[in-house]
């Protein structure tokens, strides 16, 4: 008998007893708890999401649909990037005002590849604004997991407000638990046991927010 059958068979005899009828799981288990802490008018919930976002170290820029397009070619310039990945899906007007080398998101793209890549720009699905989190899912405007986890330099844009939630049930209702889902609470760190901080270990070491709206 393989692992698997027997697992499969302990399970079924923990299931023997179960009424055909019983509630299903979603029925079963109370989704009473709140939903968010206290209610906010949108722009409040922005400022947090700013708040908490600049508190996990990222670097938060505020600014217009017509002045996107510049201040991420500022952005980029001041980093100093010769090259920057772009998501199959990305808004080509977004990238309209720097002439930086475009890289794109390839399946055949090795580690090594992609950790010669500048800097990354992407969209996102939805921001937590009490946990200061963005949320990419892998949509075209967003793409491969792996593409905002190997370049040092991250330049992620969410649409405010309508991309941003309170807290994280609501953003759970807004995500397909199917798709490669990725949360980002700043930067990428981690502490050893005499927390010595280290950042870049996980993702990029630079997380810059741009919030349009």
């Amino acid at each position: 008998m393989s692992g698997r059958e027997r697992i499969l068979g302990r399970v079924r005899r923990a299931l023997a007893d179960v009424p055909a009828d019983d509630p299903p799981y979603e029925q079963a288990v109370a989704r009473d708890y709140l939903r968010a802490h206290g209610e906010r008018t949108a722009a409040e919930t922005v400022h947090l999401l700013a708040a908490n976002l600049a508190d996990y170290r990222a670097l938060v820029h505020r600014c217009t649909d017509g002045e996107l397009p510049a201040l991420i070619a500022g952005l980029l310039t001041d980093r100093g990037a010769m090259s920057v990945l772009v998501p199959p899906g990305l808004d080509e007007g977004w990238l309209a005002a720097t002439d930086v080398t475009r890289v794109a998101d390839r399946a055949e793209s090795t580690p090594h590849e992609l950790d010669r890549v500048d800097s990354v720009v992407t969209a996102c699905a939805v921001a937590i604004a009490e946990t200061g989190t963005l949320v990419l899912d892998g949509a075209p405007d967003q793409g491969r997991r792996r593409i905002t986890l190997v370049p040092d330099h991250h330049i992620c844009v969410v649409r405010v407000p309508g991309q941003v939630v309170s807290a994280v049930p609501q953003a759970l209702e807004r995500l397909d638990p199917a798709r490669p889902l990725t949360w980002i609470s700043g930067p990428s760190a981690t502490s050893d046991i005499e927390l010595d901080r280290v950042e870049g270990v996980h993702g990029p070491r630079t997380l810059e927010v741009v919030l349009v709206g």
